[in-house]
């Protein structure tokens, strides 16, 4: 998963599974799932789930409270409306909702199918204290785009997550379907149905399916077929616009990673949001392992679209190494309403976040200036963070406080775990190893299907590399020591020092210059206890400052966010009016928003390098 913090002032996301009483039929058929993409009723749509027989007198239904990747718990099953359980003569039986996500119901013997109908998430964003994080919730807009996170669609009863599962989706005409799910084979096509197949229930929710006008464009990348889906609901943008950044970016990918390969197909489903108070808020993306949900402003100029895009959508590609071929039995086993964590998140969410760094600037996508801001972005945002907090403490438990609230660090220090790492290895090696290296290794010995044993997993990797390692573990991922990073960066012959460089309006990279007071009607506010860009500066903001208004838009955490998305296309010229409150005084600033700007520590030659520095940095940056 990779979130964007245009997002801090958005939401969340899930993992989960349940508990297994059910006896399944001995014919073992597959689960068969309908969903009714016509006859939307109330902004819902009709879901029938029918698993065959069962022999027992009490049986259990579960949606999901938590599904991987997301590190959250969302409780899909309170989408869930007019639940019924019906017998063979299609009379209803007897259900109780034993909690969010869980429905008994008795007489299972006798029971044939469950009907329910299901709300979508995209719009109660606004309405939601704690929201889906949008690239794994869920939309519904009748004739013209659903998105199907099948978590929130599909559930599955006690005993059956193994069993295969069938989804015939009964779809308008002329919607078709992006998906990595399998097409049954055989049979009509049929313009007004689709019909998937999958081998077990993780496979139904690890394959969204992007219901829209066909706007796609697909490619080759050695052998893996890519292909790019887009919704842009006011036909701003096309697949073919957005095609060649991303073509050339996975074929970069690719050459980075070598022999690692995990998939012969990827779908990358894009979703832009026209941030209106009914559509999706959160941006950033999902990973699944052979395709990807994408939100974003349908507002950004191209070319911020296609950084972002660049930067997510090669962290979700980069998951076809960790979790897909390097994972736990936790991962391989998840279990979606009662999970156990993986101590291991500064490898799944931080490795892949620093390949996805790494490889552009190998690869010749960024320069070296490029790559050490985001290094020098990541040291300053991981400072939000906790960093004295046990790196493997927080995984294990990352669904509870004071974890939870220090996830996002995933992305921060879990990348910067990876470089000093990346850094020790190609030290201890004279170059010729490194964080790559080691992936491939534990690819080769674990795999899709061969999970690593949670608690041994270090001890494998000292094993394969070097005693100094286990002290860098100990220390820096299990202990709570923080890293101090120039240390590494003088074994490639770097150091840090002030310079001015360019932000956001309103962001930082990721980390926002504002913040929203839930308790004073999400008033939005200037962050205290950070330096401050230009421009607010230049409103003459201080910590602690209310934002009142902006061009006669009263602000808040609804307002604001629109406005965040609308200053992607500022430029220089764009004329502000605000008004900021400071305590009892309110203050008018009107002025040209400028190019902000931001005195920020960063990452410069040392004067005098040796050799090995050089050579050093030459394998640390070239590969």
């Amino acid at each position: 998963m990779k979130r964007l913090l245009v997002l801090s002032l958005v939401g969340m996301l899930v993992y989960g599974c349940g508990s297994t009483k059910g006896v399944i039929s001995a014919n073992k058929v597959p689960v068969a799932v309908a969903i009714d993409l016509i006859n939307v009723k109330d902004d819902k749509v009709r879901v029938e789930v029918d698993p065959g027989a069962f022999t027992t007198e009490r049986v259990s239904f579960y949606i999901p409270k938590t599904v991987p990747g997301t590190y959250s718990t969302d409780n899909y099953g309170k989408y869930i409306e007019e639940f019924r359980a019906l017998d063979y003569n299609g009379k209803e039986l007897p259900v109780t909702k034993i909690d969010e996500n869980t429905w008994g119901i008795s007489k299972g013997n006798t029971l044939d199918k469950v009907v329910y109908y299901v709300n979508d998430t995209y719009d109660t964003e606004e309405e939601t204290a704690n929201p889906v994080f949008s690239p794994s919730g869920t939309n519904i807009l009748a004739g013209e785009n659903f998105m199907l996170n099948l978590h929130g669609f599909v559930g599955y009863f006690s005993g059956f997550q193994e069993i295969s599962y069938e989804l015939k989706i009964n779809k308008p005409a002329d919607l078709v379907a992006t998906t990595s799910l399998t097409r049954k084979p055989g049979g009509q096509a049929e313009a007004t149905s689709d019909t998937f197949l999958a081998e077990r229930y993780f496979e139904v929710i690890d394959n969204p399916i992007l219901y829209a006008k066909p706007n796609t464009e697909s490619f080759t990348i050695n052998d893996i077929k890519v292909t790019l889906s887009v919704y842009s609901p006011n036909g701003t943008y096309t697949a073919e616009s957005l095609r060649g950044p991303m073509e050339k970016m996975m074929a970069a990918q690719k050459a980075f990673l070598g022999d690692i390969d995990g998939t012969k197909k990827y779908n990358i489903m894009l979703y832009l949001s026209t941030m209106e108070a009914d559509d999706a808020t959160g941006f950033g993306a999902l990973e699944h392992h052979t395709s990807t949900v994408v939100v974003l402003p349908e507002a950004m100029t191209k070319e911020r679209l296609e950084q972002a895009m660049i930067d997510v959508v090669s962290h979700e590609f980069f998951h076809i190494v960790t979790p897909l071929n390097v994972h736990s039995e936790e991962v391989q086993y998840f279990d979606f309403n009662d999970p156990k964590m993986s101590q291991h998140l500064w490898m799944y969410e931080g490795t892949t976040e620093y390949f996805a760094n790494l490889f552009q600037i190998q690869q010749g996508l960024i320069d070296e200036a490029e790559f050490y801001q985001r290094i020098m972005d990541k040291i300053s945002n991981a400072k939000s963070y906790d960093d004295a907090m046990s790196f493997t403490e927080m995984s294990k438990n990352i669904l509870q406080e004071p974890y939870e609230k220090n996830y996002a660090n995933v992305y921060e220090k879990g990348a910067l775990i990876n470089m000093a790492l990346d850094i020790t290895l190609r030290d201890l090696s004279n170059g010729e190893r490194g964080v790559l290296w080691l992936m491939k290794e534990l690819s080769g010995k674990y795999g899709n299907n061969t999970p690593f044993d949670d608690d041994k997993l270090i001890d494998e990797i000292v094993k394969m590399t070097y005693p100094e390692v286990r002290t860098f573990f100990d220390t820096h991922v299990i202990g709570t020591t923080p890293i101090d990073y120039n240390v590494y960066f003088n074994k490639v012959g770097l150091t840090t020092s002030k310079e001015k460089l360019q932000s956001g309006y309103f962001l930082n990279g990721e980390m926002p210059f504002i913040d929203v007071d839930q308790t004073n009607d999400n008033a939005v506010f200037i962050r205290r206890g950070i330096e401050l860009n230009s421009f607010l500066t230049g409103l003459g903001a201080q910590g602690g400052d209310i934002i009142k208004s902006i061009n006669g838009t009263a602000i808040n955490l609804e307002t604001i966010r629109p406005i965040i998305g609308q200053s992607f296309g500022w430029t220089p010229e764009t004329e502000i009016n605000v008004i900021l409150k400071r305590g009892d005084e309110e203050i008018a600033v009107s002025k040209k928003v400028g190019v902000p700007s931001l005195n920020v520590e960063a990452i410069v030659p040392e004067e005098n390098v040796s050799g090995r520095q050089s050579m050093l940095k030459e394998a640390w940056l070239k590969g």
